[in-house]
């Protein structure tokens, strides 16, 4: 028996989610369907961060045990000839069962690309967030300030998750503009169910002006869910990056940024150095 983590990409408007559903259209239903065949017995997987439907990943990590001997690169070319579009893997690599998607992984990343202008996206359309009033990007930045560090984040938890604990700690975020697009960076050990879309909801409300930038520290400390903003869409959500120790050397150590640059160049950061915390 041997394990083997794998990468994987996704876009998540052509599935429901990863985690695997009898109708099987699912992210996690396709993938075990592949590798299995890859196999020729039946593989089970276990993900780093479960992704609801919309929300994309290009990088998520998997792991799974097998006794099937097959050289890395049947892993890759061998499963995405039996995936369909919209999901690949990108490189796989054998690890000592020690190493669990989920449990070995030390933070995660997540972006946000919100589009906005006054119309709504058509060829981006259901691969990013949309709003059509101004926003002050400035404002969100030094709200999301607030957001860094160790907290409880009751008010930005979906009514079911099914953490153990809501406490988390934000190891940094950023905000950027380029021209119409805005993106939200949030790098933490670990997100709450819904977690980031809500925390994204909660800053386009100060961004429009509609609450001050200390209503998001208020709003950690309420521990309210009902009196922060509506979850925001998960068009716009990817999941980008999965850290894990060094002695798993996995490549880039789990960490591909997102969207890709043909999709959303890079901009500049708003929020400065200083609002980023170890």
């Amino acid at each position: 028996m041997v394990r083997v983590a794998i990468g994987v990409e996704y876009s998540g408007e052509l599935f429901e989610g990863w985690q695997i559903q009898p109708h099987g259209r699912t992210v996690q239903n396709r993938l075990e369907q592949a590798l299995s065949t890859v196999a020729q017995a039946p593989v089970s997987v276990v993900c780093a961060g479960r992704t609801d439907t919309g929300v994309h990943a290009t990088a998520q990590v998997v792991h799974f045990d097998t006794c099937a001997k097959r050289p890395l690169e049947a892993w890759v070319r061998g499963t995405n000839s039996h995936l369909p579009p919209g999901v690949s893997v990108l490189w796989a690599v054998e690890v000592d069962d020690e190493f669990h998607a989920r449990f070995s992984a030390e933070s995660r990343r997540y972006r946000y690309v919100l589009l906005n202008r006054r119309v709504r996206p058509a060829i981006l359309a259901g691969r990013v967030g949309w709003i059509h009033g101004a926003l002050d990007e400035a404002l969100m930045a030094q709200a999301a300030g607030d957001l860094l560090g160790e907290h409880d984040f009751t008010s930005f938890r979906a009514a079911q998750c099914q953490a153990r604990s809501p406490v988390r700690t934000m190891h940094s975020i950023q905000v950027r503009r380029h021209g119409d697009v805005v993106m939200f960076d949030f790098h933490a050990n670990a997100f709450l169910h819904h977690m980031i879309r809500n925390l994204v909801g909660a800053l386009v409300y100060v961004g429009k002006g509609r609450q001050p930038p200390g209503w998001m520290a208020e709003l950690l400390t309420l521990r309210n869910r009902s009196l922060a903003a509506p979850t925001f869409a998960p068009d716009g959500l990817y999941l980008c990056g999965v850290e894990y120790p060094p002695r798993w050397s996995l490549p880039g150590g789990g960490r591909i940024i997102a969207p890709p640059q043909l999709l959303i160049p890079e901009a500049p950061c708003i929020a400065p150095e200083s609002r980023s915390v170890a």
